[in-house]
Order: structure tokens, then sequence, then C-alpha cells
């Protein structure tokens, strides 16, 4: 009798212990759905980043669960996640910005045209610049030149500048002899 009376009483922080113990067990099988659902068709560290947000999707959720659960209206939070939305809105136009880097990383993140290991020409005015990707990070995508040199692209001029994905690994530039001019050599 006493085991249920506490129950009775506890049953919130019960249900709470639960959640919590389960947590790993959510987290593992949206992976394991997230896995069949993209079999092949993307690489792995695109894999990588893909489960990392469904993790954190998942966490969200429960936690926003768990609040409701313990009778804590979500209109707090609501105007917290209108106020995060407005500001990554701001980021999307704003030119130097962190923020502007963060939000081009999501949307690279969703977006299926490169990834690392890809050959890419990004075209800035009349010069452009080329190499293979070599990293995709949050504030900046890492190529690497023919020559070898890297190149370290910002993720904001990434995604607004047109990338052109190339077929093959480009060639080294030519060196081209300097022109020789006939008659007599200058002495300065």
């Amino acid at each position: 009798m006493e085991i249920i009376q506490f129950l009775q009483s506890q049953y919130r922080l019960i249900i709470t212990l639960l959640v919590l113990l389960s947590f790993p067990l959510f987290q593992s099988a949206s992976v394991r759905i997230l896995a069949k659902v993209t079999r092949g068709k993307i690489d792995e560290h695109r894999q990588f980043r893909a489960e990392l947000l469904l993790k954190i999707i998942v966490a969200i959720i429960l936690f926003c669960a768990l609040l409701v659960f313990w009778g804590i209206e979500l209109k707090g939070l609501l105007v917290v996640g209108s106020s995060l939305f407005a500001v990554a809105g701001v980021a999307l136009f704003a030119g130097w910005s962190l923020l502007s880097n963060l939000t081009s990383f999501l949307i690279m993140f969703v977006q299926n045209d490169y990834k690392v290991g890809t050959w890419v020409r990004v075209i800035d005015g009349a010069n452009f610049m080329e190499g293979r990707i070599v990293e995709m990070g949050l504030m900046n995508v890492m190529l690497r030149h023919v020559d070898g040199h890297k190149i370290v692209y910002p993720n904001n001029l990434f995604v607004t500048r047109p990338v052109l994905v190339l077929n093959d690994e480009p060639q080294k530039p030519k060196v081209i002899a300097p022109k020789r001019t006939l008659g007599p050599k200058n002495k300065s």
C-alpha cells in the first residue's frame, strides 16, 4: 500500500526518470531509421551531420514534452523560438556576420549539390577559385587547389556566389614563358 501511495505522489518524477533513461533508446532508434532511409544516398560526412541534427531535434522534442508534462506553458518558449527565427532571418541578409556564416552552413547542409571530395569552381565576378572540397565547417569551406594550396572560403560567400560542380579534376595551369623580343638587350 505504501508503494502505491509513493508512486501516486511522485508520478511526475518517475515518468521524468523513465524519459531520461529511455532518451538514448529514442536517439539510437532515430539514427537507425535515418540510416535505413539514407542508405547509400549521402556520404559519411553528411550522414554524421544529419545524425547530429536528428539527435538535437529528438532532445528538443523530449524536453518540450517533459515541460508540458510538468505543467509549464510553452508560450514563453514560443516567444524565444520566434525571436531566434527572426535573428536567423536577419542573418541571411547580413553580409559578414557570424550568424550569416552559420545560417549558410545550415543551407549547405540541406543542399546536396556538393560534398566533401567534390571539385568545384567558385565564380566571383571576373575571377574564380577552384579546388576540391576538403572540409565543410560551421564558418567556412576549405578547398584544396590543384597546386596543393588551401583556400578558406566563408560559407556565406560560398552560398551566394555561383558554384560550378566540376566533373573532373582541373588541369594545373601552364606556366607561360615570358616573351622575348628580337634586337639588342637593354642595359639598364
